[in-house]
C-alpha cells in the first residue's frame, strides 16, 4: 500500500452477482479496497493531477478523430497517482494478490508496477508487447492471459499486461480497468486493431453475472479510516441508493465518446455556468473539472480566491456559509442533480494532507484546462461519485445515477 502517513481509508469493494440485472437485493459479496492519498511525495497537488489525466484522456481522442494510429501513446505531463479506490484482485492460481485502482476512464488490467508478476499454472504468455499512457503514469511491458479472481469470482484466461517499466504508480500495483472496450484498441503494439475484452465483458460471457452492468457506490469521508464504498458486478445495489435510477445515453461527442461520456449542464444557484456539453464519468479523477470559461465564472460567483499552496480555489469560512448549490441537469434525464455546499468542498479535516490550512475552506470544483467545445469539457471525478450512486451499463450504452443517503451529507 502507498507509505501514506498513516491516512489508509479502508473502503468496501463488492462484487455481486444479480438475481437480475437490475436490482441485488441480497447481500453483495466483498472485497476489502482501499481509499488512499499518496503523500510519498509531501503534500498532494490534485489540480496538477487530474488536469494532467484530462489531458491524457483527451489526447488519444483527438489522435483518432485527426485519423492517427496511436490513441493511448503522446507526448503529455505525467504526475504520480494522487487519491485512488483500490481493489486486492487476485491473479493466477495459486492467487498472487495486486492491489489495483479502480478506472473507469481506462479499459486494460494490468499488474507489476510494485509486486512483480508471478508466474502459475494457469499464466500464458502471448508475446505480445503492450503499453498504456495515463496522466497519472504509464507502464509497457507484455500480455499474458490468466485466471483473475474478483472476491468469488474467477474470470479464466483474462487477457492482463505485465509490466516491465512503469511510472507515477508508486505504492500501488497496476490498474483494474473497467472502462468501454473500445479503449484497449491500439494497446497491442503488434495487433493495433485487436480490442482486448475486458474483467466485465468477461465475467459475463463466462456466465458469472447475468449484465454487464457495474454499479458504484462511494461515500465521502473525513476520517483517515472508514469503510465508505462498494462496487458491484453484474447490477445494482438498491441499499445503496435513495429514491430511483436515471439513466442517460452515451454522448456521440469525442472524445468523451469514447469514455463513459455524457452531455450535461451545470449550474450555479440560478446562474448557468457551463451549457449543455459533453464531458465524462470518471473514478480515476478526484475533483470535479468544468471548462475554463466555467471555472471562471464559478469563481467569480463564490468570491473564492486561487490558492496558491494547493492549487485549489478558497473560501473563507464566512463565504462558505454563503455557498449556493451546484446543479448538475443530465440530458435525457427528468432529475437535476445539485452538490450541496458542503458536497463541493474538500474534507477540511484532511486540508493538511493537500497542502491547505485548517483555517480555510477549499473547493474540489477545478479547471479542466482548456475551455468548453473542446469534446471533453467537464470530468464528474470522485468527489462528484461520492454523493451520487453511478451505474455503468454496457449493454444498453448508458449511465445511471440516484441519490444516496449521503448526497446531503455535511460530513466535509
Amino acid at each position: 500500500m502507498f507509505p501514506v502517513a498513516s491516512l489508509l481509508t479502508t473502503v468496501l469493494f463488492a462484487i455481486s452477482i444479480a438475481a437480475s440485472p437490475i436490482e441485488i437485493r441480497s447481500s453483495p459479496i466483498s472485497l476489502s479496497l482501499a481509499r488512499t492519498l499518496n503523500t510519498e511525495g509531501g503534500a498532494i497537488n490534485l489540480v496538477q493531477h487530474d488536469q494532467a489525466r484530462a489531458t491524457a484522456l483527451r489526447t488519444p481522442g483527438d489522435a483518432i478523430d485527426a485519423g492517427q494510429l496511436d490513441r493511448r501513446q503522446g507526448s503529455i505531463p505525467v504526475t504520480d497517482i494522487a487519491v485512488s479506490y483500490i481493489a486486492a484482485v487476485g491473479v493466477g492460481s495459486p492467487a498472487t494478490t495486486y492491489n489495483l485502482i479502480v478506472d473507469t476512464g481506462s479499459s486494460n488490467t494490468w499488474v507489476g508496477a510494485n509486486t512483480p508478476y508471478q508466474v502459475t499454472s494457469t499464466s500464458v504468455d502471448t508475446g505480445e508487447p503492450v503499453s498504456v499512457t495515463y496522466g497519472s503514469g504509464s507502464f509497457s511491458g507484455t500480455e499474458w492471459t490468466d485466471t483473475v479472481t474478483l472476491g468469488s469470482l474467477s474470470i479464466t484466461q483474462q487477457s492482463i499486461g505485465v509490466a516491465s517499466q512503469s511510472s507515477g504508480f508508486s505504492g500501488v500495483d497496476g490498474i483494474l480497468g473497467i472502462g468501454p472496450e473500445d479503449l484497449t484498441q491500439r494497446t497491442l503494439t503488434n495487433e493495433p486493431d485487436t480490442e482486448i475484452p475486458t474483467v466485465t465483458q468477461n465475467l459475463y460471457s463466462q456466465g458469472k453475472i447475468p449484465a454487464e452492468i457495474v454499479g458504484v457506490s462511494f461515500e465521502p469521508t473525513n476520517t483517515e479510516s472508514s469503510t465508505n464504498g462498494e462496487l458491484t458486478f453484474g447490477g445494482v445495489d438498491s441499499s445503496k441508493y435513495t429514491g430511483s435510477l436515471s439513466y442517460t445515453p452515451l454522448t456521440t461527442t469525442t472524445p468523451a465518446a469514447y469514455y463513459w461520456g455524457i452531455d450535461e449542464s451545470i449550474t450555479y444557484g440560478s446562474t448557468v455556468i457551463l451549457s449543455a456539453t459533453a464531458g465524462i464519468v470518471d473514478t480515476g479523477t478526484t475533483l470535479i473539472l468544468i471548462a475554463t470559461n466555467a471555472f471562471n465564472q464559478y469563481q467569480s460567483l463564490t468570491g473564492a480566491v486561487s490558492d496558491s499552496a494547493t492549487g485549489l480555489l478558497r473560501l473563507t469560512t464566512s463565504q462558505y456559509d454563503a455557498l449556493q448549490n451546484l446543479y448538475f441537469n443530465i440530458n435525457g434525464m427528468q432529475v437535476t442533480y445539485a452538490l450541496t455546499p458542503n458536497g463541493q468542498i474538500w474534507p477540511r479535516s484532511l486540508n493538511t494532507y493537500i497542502g491547505g490550512s485548517s483555517s480555510y475552506v477549499y473547493l474540489i470544483v477545478s479547471d479542466i484546462g482548456s475551455n468548453s467545445g473542446s469534446g471533453l469539457d467537464f470530468i464528474n471525478g470522485q468527489t462528484f461519485l461520492e454523493r451520487f450512486y453511478s451505474v455503468f451499463d454496457t449493454a444498453n450504452s448508458r449511465v445511471g445515477f440516484a441519490t444516496t443517503p449521503y448526497t446531503d451529507a455535511t460530513t466535509n
